[in-house]
């Protein structure tokens, strides 16, 4: 079986071009109740300020497409993609492109079973990848294990950032190890070196998705979420990861440059389990940076840090706290396919 990396085919930085963006329309009842029409409404505004910068194809229930059609579809550059569906984490379920240096551009079909059984009815969101990649009539290169977009982040040059408490999970990919892991990574993204972070946000959905935490913003350079609060529950596990990251070097032997960016106050939810809010948790689109807003003093220090960090991209805020009713941010409900032409 051939696999992307034997075909010269890796894993781009989040900052190369793209040619558009993938999201899904939250249909699933069971997980967002009273809040579905805010979310909705969210996932629009979100759609909506992506489309400034490039294309966004809709994913939607057939049901759904004359709905969609006019609460997103209505904006120029969105389009819809009718296509049978279970929930809305395009970042997760959808397919992770890679490409070869030469313009061509595949993807990567990873295992699925909704962040460990997280719910039961996952059978369709489990063949999203596959349609989308046939839909674009692009190469598909299926892996033999689980894995969640928003689960990995790569520099573009062979570094990748991850958690241990999800790509190690049993309740994911029981009996593989780190090293066996990192040679599949290799082979399917091109890795070379995986730098490994411990802890996820408390009461996160996903187990701890490095999306919430840490992503490259240029090679060498981090953005991590950190806590000044000795008292927060997140305190330690975010100063363990800035810890692990200011010891890592990446591919090239480069030590990293890391950036804080502090955590919003904590909010719950009515069950009393704790919103996994993050600033770390945003899209970079063809010339501009979509950036959550969580009603938060910090969402103003949190886009100026931003700002400065991407230099030459406009950066447009969102406000994500319906989008968290669901457990993720604008990161996981998005999913860039680069630019270039479909390998067949």
């Amino acid at each position: 079986m051939t696999r992307p990396a034997d075909d010269g085919f890796f894993m781009p930085a989040e900052w190369a071009p793209h040619s558009r963006c993938w999201m899904a329309w939250p249909v699933r009842a069971e997980l967002w109740g009273d809040h579905i029409e805010a979310a909705r409404d969210a996932y629009a505004e979100v759609a909506t300020a992506i489309a400034r910068f490039e294309p966004v194809t809709m994913v939607a229930k057939p049901k759904n497409v004359a709905e969609v059609s006019l609460r997103a579809g209505s904006v120029q550059g969105v389009s819809v993609f009718s296509l049978p569906h279970d929930d809305s984490w395009m970042r997760d379920s959808g397919p992770t492109f890679v490409v070869d240096g030469g313009g061509r551009v595949a993807g990567v079909d990873w295992q699925w079973n909704a962040w460990g059984n997280k719910y039961p009815d996952h059978d369709r969101d489990a063949e999203v990848a596959r349609a989308v990649l046939e839909h674009l009539q692009m190469r598909r290169f299926e892996a033999p294990i689980v894995v969640e977009g928003g689960g990995i982040h790569t520099d573009g040059e062979g570094t990748l950032l991850t958690t241990e408490s999800v790509l190690l999970n049993p309740n994911r990919n029981p009996g593989i190890g780190r090293e066996e892991m990192e040679e599949i990574l290799g082979a399917y993204l091109g890795i070379r070196k995986v730098i490994w972070l411990e802890h996820g946000l408390v009461d996160d959905d996903t187990d701890g998705h490095i999306d919430n935490l840490a992503c490259f913003v240029r090679p060498g350079v981090v953005a991590a979420l950190s806590s000044s609060d000795p008292t927060d529950a997140n305190y330690q596990g975010l100063a363990d990861n800035l810890n692990r990251l200011r010891n890592a070097t990446d591919a090239q032997g480069r030590q990293l440059e890391v950036v804080e960016i502090e955590q919003p106050r904590a909010r719950f939810l009515p069950d009393g389990r704790r919103m996994a809010l993050s600033y770390i948790n945003f899209y970079i689109a063809n010339g501009g940076v979509i950036l959550p807003a969580f009603e938060d003093p910090q969402d103003a220090r949190a886009f100026d840090t931003i700002n400065k960090l991407f230099p030459g991209r406009e950066v447009v805020q969102v406000p994500a706290l319906e989008i968290l009713h669901g457990g993720g941010g604008i990161h996981c409900i998005t999913q860039q396919q680069p630019a270039g032409t479909p390998a067949t």
